[in-house]
């Protein structure tokens, strides 16, 4: 090996900080480094109806559930197990609210104008049995007082028996709430509290209705509004609109007694037509789309359907649906 001198190493070290210093001159005369600009945050997953999900639990539930013939308790209980139970939608401690309807505040539900009192019971026994710490039930009619419709459906008393709490809307609890997608509203009062629910479950009845056709799942929301009277301008839109802000974690159609004519307010038992069944699922445009045909009706036959599905609230396409049908008696 050549033996390295003291003027060798002294004459490599006197480059080597030469071009460190060299380096560090250049840098500080560079221009500041930028970090580059983070990616923009992507947009949440698209919702995957259930039966579209693979490699899941979910995959096991359908879109909709349809149960005929037994009393009011079976049906909801064996509705509730086709779509995977109460668990699956209400958790320990949860604060849930059901929205039946008790529409004109006189009618009992013999005349199909308010939701059977018996379905709504046996709704607020399950959310309970699921380990619901609260189970509140509150409409209000578009016409007489809510206490008054609340006994005359029956649904008071049955709620109560239930373990359930009726409660009475109070206009204090209304609030502007804003309407993102709506089209043609962007805000309106809504009832506050079924805006902050952790579980909100809407029971309409099926029904004919003079103004919107048929009332089903998306027109009983119509009762968390206020000034509802001023609703009806442009109203199949308006029901798209509320729609796409209120949303229901189930919806269960009572088509236990459906009123096929002079709705919403009936009034004739000949109108009314017995047919023992529920529907329930999680997309209320489908649930609403199925329930047409308990009219002898298509989705495309009432616009709020047709409008709702446009916005991409949910599927009024049947045959990309999953439905299970079963009984309820045995």
């Amino acid at each position: 090996m050549t033996e390295f001198s003291r003027r060798d190493f002294l004459r490599f070290s006197l480059v080597g900080l030469g071009a460190l210093l060299a380096a560090k001159f250049i840098n500080a005369c560079a221009p500041p480094q930028v970090a580059p600009a983070l990616a923009p945050a992507t947009a949440p997953a698209p919702v995957i109806p259930p039966s579209e999900q693979t490699g899941t639990t979910a995959a096991k539930f359908p879109d909709l559930v349809v149960v005929r013939k037994g009393d009011p308790e079976s049906l909801a209980r064996k509705t509730l197990e086709l779509l995977g139970g109460m668990k699956r939608f209400v958790k320990k401690g949860d604060n849930v609210i059901i929205k039946p309807n008790i529409g004109p505040a006189m009618r009992t539900y013999e005349y199909a104008a308010t939701t059977n009192p018996w379905l709504v019971a046996a709704v607020v026994k399950l959310c309970l049995e699921a380990g619901a710490g609260k189970v509140r039930v509150m409409d209000k009619p578009f016409s007489g007082s809510a206490e008054s419709g609340f006994v005359n459906s029956g649904i008071r008393e049955q709620v109560e028996k239930a373990g359930g709490v009726i409660e009475l809307m109070s206009h204090l609890k209304y609030v502007a709430t804003d309407i993102p997608l709506g089209k043609d509203i962007k805000k309106w009062d809504i009832y506050e509290d079924i805006v902050k629910a952790d579980v909100l479950i809407n029971m309409p009845i099926a029904k004919q209705h003079s103004a919107s056709r048929l009332t089903l799942g998306m027109k009983n929301l119509m009762g968390t509004i206020n000034s509802a009277q001023m609703f009806h301008t442009n109203l199949h839109q308006r029901i798209a609109d509320l729609a796409s802000r209120v949303r229901p974690t189930l919806t269960i159609v009572d088509a236990i007694r459906i009123l096929t004519a002079n709705g919403p307010t009936g009034g004739n038992l000949k109108d009314v037509k017995q047919l023992d069944t529920v529907i329930a699922g999680t997309d209320i445009v489908a649930v609403d789309s199925y329930c047409t045909s308990l009219f002898g009706l298509r989705p495309e036959d009432v616009p709020y359907i047709v409008i709702a599905a446009a916005m991409g609230l949910g599927s009024s396409s049947l045959d990309s649906l999953v439905i299970k049908e079963a009984s309820g008696a045995g």
